[in-house]
Parts: C-alpha cells; sequence; structure tokens
C-alpha cells in the first residue's frame, strides 16, 4: 500500500520543548520511547508532560520492546497515545490486546518474508521495517537494503532504519513507503534531542521526492 503524500514520524523526543518545536515544524507523528536500555527513553511521567502540551492533529506514538501487558495499561493509564509501537517479538494478539491500533517494528534482513508478517500481523495499522542489529532495537544510524522491501505488500509501510537528510529522498523513490520514520538522523550529537535545522532539512526532502511522484502521476 502506497501514499503520493509521505508521512514523517520523528522518533525518540524526550523534552517537551523540543517535543513542541518539531510539532511546529508540521510532522504528522512524534514518538516516544518506552524501552528502559534506550538512551531515548522516558518515564511516564515525561511523557505525559509531552503529550499534553502538543498541538492538535500530532499523533502520538509510543515505542515498546517486549513489554509485559501491565507496563503498557499503566503507561497507556497516564499518556493518551494514538499509536503502539512493538519492537520486540510480540504476537499479534497481545499487539491487538490494548483497544488501540499498533505497528509491528520488523529488522528487515536476507530471505525474509514480509508477505508472510503482513498475514500475521494482520490486523495492524502497518509494518515499521528497520534495520537489524545484534546490539539495538531501533536508532542504529544504519540503512537496510530496500530493494528487499516488495513493491506490493498487504499492509502500509513505515520505512525506518538510518533514515537522515541525505538519503529521505531516495528511500522514498526506492520504496515508496506510507510513512518515514527517524531518530539519530536528526539529532547533532546528543541523544533524544533533536536539531530542528535536521528536521527541516528532512522535511524539505520528504517534500522532494513526494513533488517528484506527482510529476510522474
Amino acid at each position: 500500500m502506497k501514499n503520493e503524500i509521505t508521512s514523517i514520524k520523528i522518533c525518540g523526543l524526550t523534552t517537551v520543548e523540543n517535543a513542541l518545536a518539531v510539532a511546529g515544524l508540521g510532522v504528522d507523528a512524534i514518538g516516544l520511547v518506552f524501552y528502559a536500555e534506550s538512551p531515548r527513553c522516558v518515564t511516564n511521567k515525561v511523557a505525559q508532560e509531552i503529550v499534553n502540551e502538543l498541538p492538535p492533529f500530532v499523533s502520538k506514538v509510543g515505542l515498546f520492546v517486549n513489554p509485559s501487558r501491565e507496563d503498557v495499561l499503566e503507561t497507556l493509564d497516564l499518556v493518551d497515545l494514538n499509536l503502539l509501537q512493538f519492537h520486540g517479538d510480540e504476537k499479534p494478539d497481545f499487539c491487538g490486546g490494548f483497544s488501540k491500533p499498533y505497528l509491528k517494528a520488523i529488522s528487515v534482513t536476507d530471505g525474509m518474508d514480509l508477505v508472510e508478517y503482513c498475514r500475521t500481523f494482520g490486523e495492524a495499522s502497518g509494518l515499521l521495517l528497520d534495520t537489524f542489529s545484534d546490539g539495538a532495537r531501533g536508532g542504529t544510524g544504519k540503512v537496510f537494503n530496500w530493494g528487499l522491501v516488495p513493491k506490493q505488500l498487504d499492509l502500509p509501510i513505515v520505512l525506518a532504519g538510518g533514515l537522515s537528510p541525505d538519503n529521505v529522498s531516495v528511500a522514498i523513490d526506492s520504496v515508496s513507503p506510507w510513512a518515514v520514520d527517524v531518530s539519530s538522523g536528526v539529532e547533532n550529537g546528543q541523544k533524544g534531542v533533536k536539531d530542528l535545522a535536521l528536521v527541516q532539512d528532512f522535511i524539505n526532502e520528504v517534500k522532494n521526492a513526494d513533488a517528484r511522484k506527482f510529476r510522474k502521476l
């Protein structure tokens, strides 16, 4: 499933001020990380403060890695998330058990059957395709082989993994994802703090890629 206007998610926000500034640039969604091993992890209290200050029509996405059901419910009691994003080994029944739409993140490797993943997670709002890493669950700053993504899939694709202002336009040309998701690629040294100039450059490059798609219609 393809989108002629590519949605943009900025993930790994850690402060109210930075999140508001990023939202003000016109992104579609911001991501909050609830994974203790991530340098971009936020507490439920900080996430609640961020979400409560965000303007309308900015989606709030919560990222989890192999959480317990109680952990997710505790977060949802405090934080008004619009979408859940699961980056671990979670099964479809678990992901769909919170009365919230969800994305299932897949670490893409050679020989992986993404068509089968679409069947397995058929109730998901989409698949988030990320770079495989032995030591991290996202935020690696490394790209994967975009040629591994089939041209036709039954679920919307959110493309992640090493995206930056330097490569996101080419990535969109290659994959035509529904949305793109960036974290480290718009940071300038300090993890969890987004460089607004890089965010703006990223947005501009997405718009450039979308403009090329329209010219081809």
